[in-house]
């Protein structure tokens, strides 16, 4: 907070301790007091997924608020399922109004405690299941309130008090105790305009980073689509390969179904659960692969000790195997290495052993990533609705197949190219977190008085 202080924004003229957990101080003028003075409390609907549909009255779940919309949600902006309207004489208690916060009452992890959204719009609009609403008393100050639940101070109070393991869970009792501190009423309208205009030009930022981030991908897609169907020669003649996903190809590569170029294909065993241990070899999951490489992703383990002999050892990893899913994301595949190697894959991953045929698995893996591969495998391109693959599917995949000496070449390319749109991506990342970390310090310190701006002005930008 010392480079806020340091730049533009100077301090209030005199302090005193807040008496608030995680708060050392607020100007002296302000004042402390609890949620349950400033809010009103209420549960969403009481309905599960099978009661939302594509029309009806809009409806904002626990989902959204994790995910999807953050801050703010709008339903003229934000597509949102909806409920019956039935629901509007059955349960009026779960309607919002402009400015109501909505929190999302359970959390996969501790950080997701508190989260929250609110309505910034008239429209009718529910709140859903698994959601607590908090109406402001005051709604002239509901925007303040709404920066105010999204300070670090407040929400590490929150985090402190939930309860859990697996799921953390807050009530509407950890909210009503939650300590808060106030600034005069025309400050907190001075601070939320602040913040509103400060926070969209952040937004703006981190919304060009994305899309930075976003066409990186798209041309990192585009690099390895092209580089495994038209090769590396943009003076080759080409010829149709005859199959409508690959279109034409160089006129002196073969097009073979991967089968003939398999040893085996194979996926693992149902009931490895009972055999799971905190050591052992590895046990090669879905979590395990992503598309954005060819390289197993290890940063969830899970190890197995199954008896000598058991079914499913046959799908013990070597190294050069493709690891491919099966289902979720399908078509993710990485090539295995020494980390994976001599682990056991699940039954959601397809283990593919190239024969003599392919001399780089690497070439053969970043085709599996191909546009081309991925709308064989669904079938009817992105559109699709397939879900899952067979065996058969692997199987019957066909290959552009390069000559084995262009094999290595293409591999490598790939390799050169996604090394920098990696340290370009990683770039532009780094620039989203720094701007996020700087909105956050930004809020937390206008809401707490670590800096005033009741002399601000909104610029003419």
């Amino acid at each position: 907070m010392s480079e806020l202080k340091a730049s533009k924004y100077q301090e209030y003229p005199e302090y005193k301790g807040s008496n608030i957990d995680w708060l050392d101080a607020i100007p002296e003028h302000w004042t402390t007091s609890k949620l349950r003075y400033t809010f009103s409390f209420g549960k969403g609907l009481t309905i599960t997924k099978e009661n939302l549909g594509d029309t009806g009255i809009p409806c904002v779940n626990y989902g959204e608020v994790h995910s999807k919309y953050g801050f703010e949600v709008n339903p003229q902006k934000h597509p949102l399922k909806c409920v019956d309207e039935e629901y509007l004489k059955t349960s009026p208690y779960a309607l919002l109004g402009n400015g109501d916060i909505v929190f999302a009452d359970t959390s996969e992890d501790i950080d997701g405690s508190g989260n929250f959204t609110q309505l910034v719009s008239d429209e009718q609009i529910f709140a859903g299941y698994h959601t607590i609403i908090a109406r402001p008393f005051d709604r002239e100050c509901s925007r303040f309130y709404a920066y105010l639940l999204d300070s670090k101070e407040l929400r590490t109070q929150i985090r402190h008090a939930v309860k859990g393991v697996k799921v953390f869970s807050i009530t509407q009792a950890i909210l009503r105790g939650v300590n808060i501190w106030l600034p005069p009423i025309d400050e907190r309208t001075q601070i939320a305009n602040f913040l509103d205009h400060e926070t969209a030009k952040i937004d703006t930022l981190i919304e060009k980073q994305q899309q930075l981030i976003k066409l990186l991908k798209e041309k990192r897609q585009a690099v390895i689509s092209h580089a495994v169907t038209k090769g590396l020669n943009p003076n080759a003649p080409m010829k149709d390969s005859g199959v409508e996903w690959l279109g034409e190809v160089p006129e002196h590569w073969d097009v073979k179904r991967n089968k003939h170029l398999m040893e085996f294909v194979t996926s693992g065993s149902r009931g490895w659960a009972e055999y799971y241990s905190d050591d052992g070899p590895l046990f090669f999951r879905i979590t395990n692969l992503t598309r954005d490489t060819v390289e197993p992703k290890l940063e969830s383990i899970q190890n197995v000790k199954p008896p000598a002999g058991s079914e499913g050892e046959r799908s013990k990893i070597r190294s050069g195997d493709l690891l491919i899913s099966i289902t979720a994301d399908l078509g993710s595949v990485c090539v295995a290495d020494d980390s994976v190697v001599g682990g056991f894959v699940s039954q959601h991953v397809s283990l593919c052993r190239p024969n003599s045929l392919v001399i780089s698995s690497r070439w053969l893996a970043y085709f599996i990533l191909s546009d081309a591969a991925k709308e064989q495998f669904i079938g009817s391109g992105y559109g699709g609705t397939k879900i899952q693959l067979s065996l058969e599917d692997i199987r019957e995949l066909n290959i552009a197949y390069p000559p084995v000496s262009e094999q290595g070449e293409i591999a490598l390319y790939i390799d050169t190219k996604l090394e920098k749109f990696a340290l370009l991506m990683n770039r532009a990342e780094s620039q989203v977190n720094l701007l996020q970390e700087r909105r956050t310090a930004l809020i937390s310190a206008a809401v707490t008085g670590k800096i005033d701006v009741r002399n601000w002005e909104q610029p003419n930008d």
